[in-house]
């Protein structure tokens, strides 16, 4: 038996940084975003032995563990660790092979999108009745709390979920509501849409801690920032809703503006 599975990267349009804690337990979080035709692969095959075998395609890693072993986060694929030990059972090992269309750091959710595959995946062996909001969860829960990457929620519930989605976060609770857009607003959107590989990679953790540090001090910049992104979210769903593409563009620069500004150190 052999168990494929993939999940959609993502773009984020706006409102990124207001699903990170606190801000989105005090004042509440919005995030615009849409996934793509880019994924995360997966594939599981069960084996007759006790032996794990996780070979990263991207990266060219492989790594050997045993079903009864204690998997340590320790750097080393740990993503797929984080999965393996929330769904461990009863049961024999597997090999899991996992690549994806854009590397770690792109700021396509590549790493949250992964999981979701893996879980996926998962899933499907053991025939566990999950939904989209299950999946996504876990993948939150596995990622954030079990492994301690820090970061927000958007790209777990996109890549659960998929299609254009405006997000909206406050505490536990969070609502994906997805966006019925008429396919010439979606084909007119595409023509003038170009996706760029840069080389470079984006920083998260670092510009989050900043993030959560300025707002917790109560930096007015940061926090004025952050309600201006959840703001420019609500306004770009309506002009994408409205097919008022013109209006969704213009604000892309003030959008940049104030992403920059929310996770600013200090000299």
């Amino acid at each position: 038996m052999i168990i494929r599975s993939k999940a959609p990267l993502r773009l984020g349009f706006a409102g990124g940084g207001t699903d990170v804690s606190p801000y989105s337990d005090s004042k509440g979080g919005a995030v615009l975003n849409a996934t793509i035709n880019k994924y995360a692969y997966v594939t599981l095959v069960p084996r007759r032995d006790n032996k794990i075998h996780i070979t990263s395609l991207d990266y060219d890693i492989v790594a050997d563990y045993k079903v009864d072993q204690r998997l340590v986060f320790d750097g080393e694929m740990d993503l797929a660790k984080g999965v393996i030990e929330k769904f461990k059972r009863n049961q024999d090992g597997f090999e899991l092979y996992t690549h994806g269309d854009a590397p770690a750091g792109s700021g396509l959710g590549s790493s949250s999108t992964m999981v979701v595959a893996m879980i996926g995946a998962f899933k499907e062996w053991h025939q566990i009745p999950l939904g989209d909001y299950d999946i996504a969860h876990l993948a939150y829960e596995i990622e954030r709390k079990d492994i301690g990457i820090k970061g927000g929620k958007q790209d777990q519930y996109a890549a659960a979920f998929g299609g254009f989605n405006f997000m909206e976060f406050e505490g536990e609770q969070i609502i994906i509501n997805p966006l019925r857009i008429k396919p010439h607003i979606v084909n007119e959107l595409q023509y003038n849409m170009l996706l760029c590989y840069t080389g470079g990679t984006r920083p998260s953790a670092r510009i989050i801690d900043s993030q959560v540090k300025n707002f917790v001090s109560g930096k007015k910049d940061t926090v004025e920032a952050m309600d201006f992104l959840k703001q420019n979210a609500i306004d770009m769903k309506k002009a994408l809703l409205t097919g008022k593409l013109n209006e969704f563009g213009e604000l892309i620069p003030s959008l940049m503006k104030c992403t920059r500004k929310r996770g600013r150190q200090e000299p």
